[in-house]
């Protein structure tokens, strides 16, 4: 299991290359790099800072990542980037690892698909399964949880939560949190009703989907302000997929939510 390095490549001394790992040509590791076990690099790939990158992932041409920030305020202090296991990060893809005023840590789970041309900024937490379309940008301090579905050419604005399972549509500008298994659509993202097409991918029972519809419609037709509808909400929940709503709206939160039209 010798690491596969093509002779063009530049591993810079320190870096760490796991068991079974492709290196294409013209790659560029750093020398603070560590590749787990049978992670591909296809060719012209940059990875450099402090980035780990998880087993089993592969990374396509003219990815870049483990560059510092897009921010003024950077100013070369020492963060780090994160990437989970069996990931497929795409063509031009670039990440970029964290900064001391976000924790210093940009964080991607496992088996995401990033698509050509999407960014993932400083800080963000992406979780498992997170599929983000191409030429989609993730800005600085965002949260997306498991199982998000981000369509092409959208923006997800700084500090912004998307909650697990659900879904943006194309196009769209994301400017405030998204509750789970939310539906988002139009070019100035408006919450349009849930995935429901996701939960029943996932196999979520009927039960809870229904659950799920009736907490939703509580939540656009009730009297009083949202956190009111939901606190209201919270002490009727029969069901973990509307508690894990809940309890996503009445967490802490830099910015205000996307309600139902």
């Amino acid at each position: 299991m010798t690491p596969d390095i093509h002779p063009s490549a530049v591993i810079e001394e320190g870096a760490v290359i796991g068991a079974g790992c492709v290196v294409g040509p013209f790659c560029v590791v750093g020398p603070e790099v560590v590749l787990g076990d049978n992670v591909t690099l296809r060719s012209h790939v940059v990875i450099t800072g402090d980035t780990q990158v998880g087993e089993g992932s592969t990374l396509f041409s003219f990815a870049v990542v483990g560059e510092v920030p897009q921010d003024l305020k950077f100013a070369g202090e020492k963060t780090r980037l994160r990437i989970g296991a069996r990931n497929r990060i795409r063509e031009h893809v670039t990440i970029n690892t964290g900064t001391a005023g976000g924790g210093g840590e940009t964080r991607i789970g496992n088996d995401c698909l990033l698509m050509a041309g999407c960014h993932v900024a400083h800080d963000a937490q992406i979780g498992d399964r997170v599929i983000i379309v191409n030429n989609s940008a993730v800005a600085g301090h965002c949260i997306i949880e498991d199982d998000v579905i981000i369509g092409g050419l959208c923006g997800i604005h700084q500090w912004v939560r998307i909650g697990r399972g659900a879904i943006i549509g194309a196009l769209s500008m994301v400017t405030n949190d998204v509750i789970p298994h939310g539906l988002v659509q139009g070019p100035r993202g408006v919450l349009d009703g849930l995935n429901l097409v996701g939960l029943k991918r996932r196999g979520v029972e009927r039960a809870d989907i229904t659950a799920l519809r009736a907490a939703f419609q509580m939540l656009r037709d009730g009297e009083g302000t949202f956190h009111d509808r939901a606190k209201r909400l919270k002490a009727e929940v029969d069901s973990t997929y509307v508690q894990e709503m809940v309890d996503f709206i009445l967490g802490e939160s830099d910015r205000s939510f996307l309600t139902p039209s």
